[in-house]
């Protein structure tokens, strides 16, 4: 009953938040307004599910257009993203999202950027746009396993930021997320509140990095850092 009334709570809070944020799009073309209804929406979420995130690596965040890569375990990892990384971020997010009235609808026509993950020719447009909101000057952050881990461990990665990577010239920064599946695992309805690390590791220099052997070589940096700060589920 408890996780009911805060799963409404949620709900509720949610649509002021929203209603400002669609309001502002028109006005505020940065989309700083938009981040700053995010933000304070996340941090209400986090707060609200007794759920604090500690992150490492601060001062290797907004530092100019970067594209943030993070692993993908929990639905709290977009709120802990939004809160905890100190960076005016863009995030890719599934199609189906926008669908939530009014919620949905901030997101829909927002800066955030939308994917319909089975249409490959869908995704290819969001990384257009992807690229078109970095040349704006605003960082994007994707979850390179495309969707949340079924069992808390690390999953192949998907080529999208990597693409977006070289496509857009900008560095590439590793985010870890750690423990945030045991808070609410993929097919689970229970919360269980913990404590959120969020690793974020020095940006890499993209602009050595060639064609699909170079993608694969930046994957594998990537991974390799972010295998190096992944805490395993218990």
């Amino acid at each position: 009953m408890i996780a009911l009334l805060k799963g409404f709570l949620v709900l509720l809070v949610a649509i002021p938040y929203s209603i400002l944020a669609l309001v502002s799009i028109p006005i505020d073309r940065s989309g700083r307004t938009y981040h700053m209804c995010a933000r304070h929406w996340s941090k209400f979420i986090l707060w609200i599910f007794g759920i604090r995130v500690k992150v490492r690596g601060k001062e290797h965040a907004g530092r100019g257009r970067v594209i943030y890569a993070s692993n993908h375990a929990s639905w709290f990892d977009i709120p802990a993203a939004i809160a905890g990384i100190p960076d005016d971020i863009r995030i890719m997010l599934k199609r189906e999202l926008t669908a939530v009235p009014i919620w949905g609808w901030a997101l829909k026509y927002g800066p955030y950027i939308a994917v319909d993950r089975a249409s490959p020719k869908d995704a290819l447009r969001s990384l257009d746009k992807a690229a078109d909101q970095i040349r704006s000057g605003a960082s994007v952050l994707l979850f390179v396993e495309g969707t949340r881990t079924k069992d808390g461990r690390l999953q192949p990665f998907k080529r999208g930021a990597f693409v977006l990577a070289m496509k857009s010239g900008v560095p590439i920064v590793p985010v870890t997320i750690n423990h945030s599946f045991r808070i609410l695992p993929k097919g689970s309805l229970k919360v269980r509140p913990t404590d959120i690390e969020i690793v974020i590791e020095p940006p890499i220099d993209t602009s050595g990095f060639r064609g699909k052997e170079g993608e694969i070589a930046l994957m594998k940096e990537v991974r390799a850092v972010m295998e190096r700060n992944f805490v395993e589920p218990e």
